[in-house]
C-alpha cells in the first residue's frame, strides 16, 4: 500500500512538473504533457466506443515522439521500477502506453492499467515483463488476441519457436526462461490490399522475424485511411528516431512477415 501511494505522488509530481522523479531520478518523464493535458486525453478517447479507433486517436497525440531506446529500469540484478516515461518511446513501450491509456477510465487509472499491460499479474519485476509480443495474447483473461490465421484468408503459417534462445544456444535475455511458442504470420509476399482490407484501424502488428527465440523484430499499429494502410510506429531509423506514420505495404517489402493482434 506504501509502495502504491509513493508511485501516485511521484506520478502527480510528474504530472505537473514534466521531470523525471524518484529513487534514481528516472521514474517518471512526461516530457511537455501536463496533468489536465492527459485528463482530456483519456477522457476524450474514452468516448469513442470501438477499442481500435480509440487506439488510433490515443496514438495520433504522440505523433513525433522521439525514439528513445532502454527506458525501462531492471535486469537480473537491478530492481525493477515502474517508469512512466512520455517523453520518448522505443516501438514496444510507445504500444504498452497507449494500450495502458485505450484502458484507463481516468488518469488516476493510468499507472495501474501500465503496470497490467506490461507485467504479468501487475506485479513490477524484471521477470514478470512481457518482453515478447506474443506475451500479449497469452492466457483466457487476455484483453489482446491473436488475429493472423483469421486475417490471414489461408495465407498465414505458423512457426514453433523457443522464446529467448538464440541459434547457438544462448539466451537474448539474461534471467528470462526459455518458452516454447508456436507463431502465427503472414509472409510478406502473400500480403496485399485485399488482405489489408480485412485488418482493422488499431490492429497492433509485428514485424515477424526467423531469428531464433525472438518473435517479432518490430511492432506498431494499423492506421486505415480511406485507401490508405499505414504503420504507425517509433521508428529507430537514423533518418527518423520518432514515432512516424508510414505506408505499410511498402514497410513490409522484403522482411519475413506480418503478425496482427487486436484489442477485444
Amino acid at each position: 500500500m506504501l509502495f502504491k501511494i509513493l508511485i501516485w505522488i511521484l506520478f502527480f509530481l510528474g504530472l505537473n512538473s514534466g521531470v523525471a522523479l524518484g529513487a534514481d531520478q528516472n521514474l517518471i518523464n512526461l516530457g511537455h504533457w501536463s496533468n489536465p493535458d492527459l485528463a482530456q486525453i483519456i477522457t476524450t478517447a474514452g468516448q469513442i466506443k470501438a477499442p481500435g479507433e480509440r487506439i488510433v486517436a490515443l496514438s495520433s497525440h504522440f505523433l513525433g515522439t522521439p525514439y528513445v531506446a532502454h527506458t525501462l529500469s531492471g535486469d537480473p540484478q537491478t530492481a525493477e521500477q515502474l517508469v512512466i516515461n512520455l517523453a520518448g518511446f522505443d516501438c514496444f513501450t510507445y504500444l504498452d502506453v497507449i494500450e495502458a491509456l485505450r484502458r484507463s477510465s481516468d488518469l488516476d487509472n493510468f499507472p495501474d492499467q501500465l503496470r497490467q499491460v506490461r507485467y504479468r499479474g501487475g506485479k513490477v519485476a524484471y521477470t514478470n515483463r512481457r518482453h515478447f509480443f506474443s506475451d500479449w495474447v497469452v492466457g483466457s483473461s487476455a484483453r489482446i488476441h491473436d488475429v493472423t490465421t483469421a486475417v490471414g484468408q489461408g495465407r498465414a503459417q505458423v512457426v514453433s519457436k523457443k522464446l529467448n534462445r538464440k541459434s547457438a544456444g544462448a539466451y537474448w535475455l539474461p534471467g528470462i526462461p526459455v518458452t516454447q511458442r508456436d507463431i502465427a504470420y503472414i509472409p510478406s509476399d502473400k500480403i496485399d490490399r485485399e488482405l489489408l482490407s480485412a485488418l482493422q484501424s488499431g490492429d497492433y502488428v509485428g514485424i515477424y522475424t526467423d531469428n531464433a527465440g525472438l518473435d517479432v523484430s518490430h511492432v506498431g499499429l494499423l492506421v486505415k485511411d480511406h485507401d490508405r494502410f499505414i504503420l504507425r510506429h517509433a521508428s529507430s531509423r537514423n533518418s527518423l528516431r520518432r514515432v512516424v506514420d508510414v505506408d505499410l505495404l511498402k514497410y513490409i517489402q522484403g522482411k519475413p512477415g506480418l503478425v496482427v493482434y487486436r484489442a477485444r
